[in-house]
């Protein structure tokens, strides 16, 4: 069977440690989309871990952790993270696609300088080079791992080279900060450190499903970030969608059975872009100080997250994106140092009420209506049990299962694996 984890908002949701719990069962654990852009922390018996590039599967030793054909591939990182998690005593098992493409040394550079540019309207890059690498991508300009053992591999490298010198000079007035012959020297160490790690991931991962591998895809950021149905242009240069899941790895859209997509008990987000809930002042310290690990402080950037209430409206939405088939709602812990909790149940437009998420455009004229639901004031993250829960964190939960119209299936209390709740959902078949 194929499951696909994936977020229902602006990412930060939590995928990590969803990941990491269901990969104990998986055979296969699969980066499908998106960079090093993003990090998902996980907590488990080895420690702490944030992982940017690297499949959140690598901590099982019996799981095949593959980085698929749509993923730019950060070189750098996918080294270093293999470097602590061996420094770490974890040796994961590994492949990557020979189809995927490089995220070239110049990328970050070109990223960097964009957002410069831009100045106030840019869009909260976090400088991993990831929207340059799309564009080149599709331009048809980049380099994919498999080329590296090409005969042709110099002559089109400097092609590329040259190309981005004369646009680093006339759009930045910029010089490249590194030599055409560094860049050649790059690819070839490259050439030789990858050689063992790379497969064909479309054979390799229809082949498992023959011998009903069980195979876990994991998707990068949330659907509100997807470049096409998301908030453009404060959205990412891939799509982290369930139904990219296919396209990015080369399996049949009808392989995917189970979609769980994890939402959070309030509402984060990293980078520009329209946020109808977002809070500010006091209530959002309140907020940021208490979630997660250590505060709700970007995983990549370290950068506060802008915080606010659960969105309703935005992650029905999402949901509808992704093909929900259950949700896993995640930090429900946090929501204890709240008074009384608010859910955005719609959006107030002109004056008129909707409960659709609206085109880009119109977000910066909606305002949130609330619904106040009872706060718990305790702490729940020892509860085992989902029943054993306070009467009032119980039915916040069923609110939300209510209101998204899809079972929420795992509640998480908490940012060590173990702290998971399981439960029955209330919906009717």
């Amino acid at each position: 069977m194929v499951k696909a984890v994936v977020g229902g908002n602006w990412g930060d949701e939590g995928k990590g440690k969803i990941t990491d719990l269901l990969a104990n069962k998986a055979d296969i654990v699969v980066r499908f989309q998106g960079g090093a852009n993003a990090g998902h922390t996980v907590i488990n018996d080895y420690g702490k871990f944030v992982m940017h590039l690297l499949p959140s599967g690598v901590f099982n030793e019996n799981t095949l952790n593959v980085i698929a054909s749509n993923v730019a591939f950060d070189a750098d990182i996918f080294f270093d993270e293999n470097k602590l998690l061996n420094e770490n005593g974890i040796n994961p098992n590994i492949s990557v696609s020979s189809r995927a493409q490089l995220l070239l040394p110049f990328h970050k550079a070109q990223d960097r300088l964009e957002e410069t540019r831009l100045s106030k309207n840019s869009f909260g890059s976090t400088m991993s080079g990831i929207a340059p690498f799309y564009a080149d991508k599709y331009a048809k300009k980049n380099i994919q791992i498999a080329e590296l053992y090409c005969s042709d591999l110099y002559s089109k490298a400097k092609r590329i080279y040259e190309d981005k010198k004369i646009y680093f000079k006339a759009f930045y007035d910029s010089e490249l900060d590194i030599t055409l012959d560094e860049f050649i020297s790059y690819l070839n160490q490259l050439k030789i450190k990858l050689s063992d790690y790379l497969c064909d991931c479309p054979y390799l991962l229809n082949n498992a499903m023959k011998e009903n591998k069980e195979i876990l895809l994991e998707g990068q950021l949330g659907a509100l970030r997807d470049i096409d149905s998301g908030i453009y242009p404060y959205v990412t240069s891939s799509f982290p969608l369930a139904g990219f899941g296919s396209v990015g790895t080369g399996i049949p859209p009808y392989e995917i059975k189970r979609i769980i997509t994890v939402v959070k008990s309030y509402s984060t987000c990293i980078g520009a872009g329209d946020f109808v809930c977002e809070i500010f002042g006091n209530d959002a310290e309140t907020l940021r100080k208490s979630g997660g690990d250590n505060g709700e402080y970007g995983a990549t950037t370290g950068r506060p997250r802008r915080v606010g209430y659960l969105d309703i409206v935005a992650t029905k939405y999402g949901c509808m994106l992704q093909g929900t088939t259950e949700i896993a709602l995640s930090l429900l812990d946090v929501l204890g140092c709240l008074d009384a909790i608010p859910v955005c149940v719609g959006y107030s437009i002109d004056g008129e009420i909707t409960n659709n998420f609206p085109l880009p455009y119109l977000l910066k004229k909606a305002k949130p209506v609330y619904k106040y639901l009872p706060s718990w004031k305790c702490d729940i993250t020892n509860i085992t049990d989902f029943e054993a829960l306070p009467k009032e964190a119980k039915d916040f939960v069923d609110f939300v299962e209510r209101e998204l119209e899809i079972p929420v299936t795992l509640i998480s209390n908490g940012p060590k694996r173990n702290q998971i709740l399981y439960r029955k959902s209330k919906l009717k078949d």
